[in-house]
């Protein structure tokens, strides 16, 4: 029988990157429903390419694969969490501060983390983004000896490859009595590295052998000694058909085979496959993996060695070229778009998905409704309540972050107008995809906007659900919708529109989301500048709300920053007022890391063209402090989705802020019309 629920994705390690590519160049074969990645990280390093990066011969984005990136091309859901085990008896996946996703069938490649990396000092190998920045916090120049443990072919090409980093540090390899042999030594002694075998107290570099992360043993999963999961010649878990496992953290039982990424690539495609068979209800056919396989070891002076087994050969420089062919190779294939199904260009997501402001201005005059409008509706009351409406398509095909992110986005308006938060209800529209597959969608996305609403102390209180009637797009979760009407209190609300002449405006974090987001459709912002700005779009922003108000009467004006970019909103301050004139600090705008690069090169949200009609408040009332660059302009109206607070203050008032919180940025001053 068919196991009904999603395909979940358990670590983006090499048999899962390459299960992804397959599916990216060939989509029908990508099983009907809904598949999911998890991984603690969005990049996945290639392990073949490591020592190379260590030695300074590549670079990490050489080496980086980005996996939200290629889930995108694949159709395949990206959830960036930390796995903490397995529940097989529910079918769930558990993760770190944050709901536990179900699943129907579950594949796990994990990878390895270092053997005995508890009971010895330093640090180990693997996870390898910890060793590499530990290596980067080091001096090259320090006389102390730099001490590698362990001297197996990983711990011998790490001390080579560090050699070729750090010419004239000491390098030590620690080894067992007797476990190197003559031509090792060799090698070792012409690279100046000494061979010790005591023990020492100080950090050191732990290549220790590798063992598989602990949670899967406690998860109840039948291991070996080293903790690997053991499978059949399927690559399921005996017992559970719906289990499979590949890569370092898994071993078939029949026939063992040492920890290594030559077999976690080859067992991708018998992976693969028999994944594709499980989900679709037919048979799974057996992998016979060969005995041994072949390994090339660089000595970091552009020589290799040949490994099979226990045989190997010298040095040469030919084996080395042919290493490096490989690898990049590998990595290559990974990055060439034209073998890749095609990706229909899309419009932006999120808050860069609302109508722009002229049309949208132009139909509230039709109806009677144009004015000056405030983030939030005031209802009266005292202390007076207020209320607010907003959002939008999926931002990432993360349902759980997803309702978090436009719920913080929501709730923005309010605390724009100094309120706190109370309560919400939400209207989610699901895509038409089995029932089974929309309820854990709404689930996790509930979680999400009730993750928010709690740390505020709120409350989610109500809602309503739809089904699309619209295509479903891969991943499914794309095909979710959220809007939030938010609900709040304040005794004495703040408006948009009370600028005065001396005031500071300050800024509560950076800009640059939408470009961000649209790069990263187009595949070319880098992971790890979305994960930042990600990370501060997650953090709420109430607190700041709570500091603001302690300040009283010398916060005279308020907007946060949203859809029509930093000028538009900045120009819905102005609105109304013919004496404020503004002076913008080019040099001082904040911008997401990454940002100011892409928008330099061409690249904006598809919201962004609208938005440039803003531009004409630097033909008035605002200015530049000095000439701003092109990218800055394109800066100041993109759209940003859970973006700043605009706030504008008394200048004491900006001094206190700015002390006690480096999250406010002053970016301009008010003065009169008169100059």
């Amino acid at each position: 029988m068919t196991p009904s629920g999603p395909l979940l994705l358990a670590g983006g390690g090499h048999s899962h990157a390459l299960l992804l590519k397959r599916w990216a160049m060939t989509p029908r074969l990508r099983p009907t429903r809904g598949v999911v990645l998890v991984n603690r990280h969005p990049t996945a390093l290639y392990s073949g390419m490591v020592p190379g990066l260590i030695a300074g011969i590549y670079r990490q984005d050489e080496l980086s694969l980005n996996l939200p990136h290629l889930c995108d091309r694949a159709g395949v859901a990206f959830v960036q969490a930390e796995i903490l085990g397995v529940d097989s008896q529910r079918q769930h996946l558990l993760l770190h501060e944050r709901p536990s996703l179900r699943f129907g069938v579950l594949s796990v490649d994990v990878g390895a983390v270092t053997r005995n990396a508890d009971d010895l000092p330093g640090v180990p190998i693997k996870p390898l983004e910890t060793a590499l920045q530990f290596l980067s916090q080091q001096d090259p120049h320090d006389p102390e000896p730099f001490r590698i443990v362990g001297a197996g072919p990983a711990g011998i090409e790490v001390a080579l490859a560090l050699r070729r980093r750090w010419p004239h540090r000491p390098l030590e390899l620690q080894a067992r009595t007797g476990q190197l042999n003559a031509t090792t030594r060799s090698i070792l002694h012409r690279a100046q590295i000494q061979c010790v075998t005591d023990p020492i107290d100080q950090p050191t570099l732990l290549c220790t052998g590798s063992r598989a992360p602990s949670w899967l043993a406690d998860s109840g999963f039948a291991v070996d000694h080293d903790g690997r999961v053991l499978t059949n010649p399927f690559l399921q878990l005996e017992g559970s058909p719906h289990l499979f496992a590949s890569g370092d953290c898994a071993v078939m039982e029949s026939q063992p085979r040492p920890a290594s990424g030559v077999w976690a690539v080859r067992s991708a495609l018998p992976l693969a496959k028999n994944l594709e068979a499980a989900c679709n209800g037919q048979s799974l056919k057996r992998w016979r993996p060969q005995r041994q396989a072949l390994q090339l070891i660089g000595t970091g002076n552009n020589t290799a060695w040949m490994q099979r087994g226990r045989a190997r050969t010298h040095a040469f420089t030919l084996l080395w070229t042919l290493k490096q062919r490989i690898d990049r190779a590998f990595m290559a294939g990974f990055s060439q778009q034209s073998s890749m199904a095609a990706v229909e260009p899309m419009a932006c997501r999120g808050c860069a998905a609302k109508l722009p402001a002229r049309p949208l201005n132009a139909a509230l005059l039709e109806a009677g409704l144009q004015g000056q409008a405030e983030d939030a509706a005031n209802l009266g009351g005292t202390p007076a309540l207020l209320q607010s409406v907003d959002g939008f398509p999926a931002l990432v095909s993360d349902p759980w972050l997803n309702g978090r992110l436009t719920t913080l986005h929501a709730c923005s308006d309010l605390w724009a107008c100094g309120a706190t938060v109370t309560s919400a209800m939400a209207v989610v529209t699901l895509p038409s995809i089995h029932p089974t597959e929309q309820q854990e969608l709404l689930h996790q996305t509930l979680a999400g906007v009730q993750s928010v609403l709690v740390e505020q102390g709120a409350s989610l209180i109500g809602g309503h659900t739809l089904e699309s009637r619209s295509s479903t797009p891969s991943p499914t979760s794309l095909g979710l919708q959220v809007a939030l009407s938010v609900n709040g209190q304040s005794s004495t609300p703040w408006s948009k529109g009370g600028v005065q002449p001396g005031d500071a405006l300050l800024l509560s974090r950076p800009l640059g989301v939408g470009v961000l987001f649209a790069a990263a459709m187009a595949g070319v912002a880098k992971p790890k500048d979305l994960e930042t700005a990600l990370s501060t779009m997650n953090q709420s922003q109430h607190h700041l709300v709570a500091a603001l108000q302690k300040h009283g009467t010398d916060i005279h004006a308020c907007t946060d920053v949203t859809g029509f970019g930093f000028l538009g909103h900045l120009g819905e301050m102005l609105q109304g007022s013919e004496t404020i004139t503004i002076q913008l600090w080019a040099n001082r705008i904040p911008a997401h890391p990454g940002a100011m690069d892409l928008l330099a090169q061409g690249f904006a949200s598809s919201l962004a063209p609208a938005n440039r009609d803003a531009w004409s408040w630097l033909e008035g009332p605002v200015h530049f402090n000095q000439s701003p660059s092109q990218a800055c302009l394109e800066l100041l109206v993109d759209p940003q989705t859970c973006g700043p607070l605009l706030v504008a203050c008394t200048a004491a008032a900006a001094k206190g802020l700015t002390a006690k919180s480096s999250a406010w940025i002053q970016v301009g001053t008010a003065g009169s019309g008169n100059g």
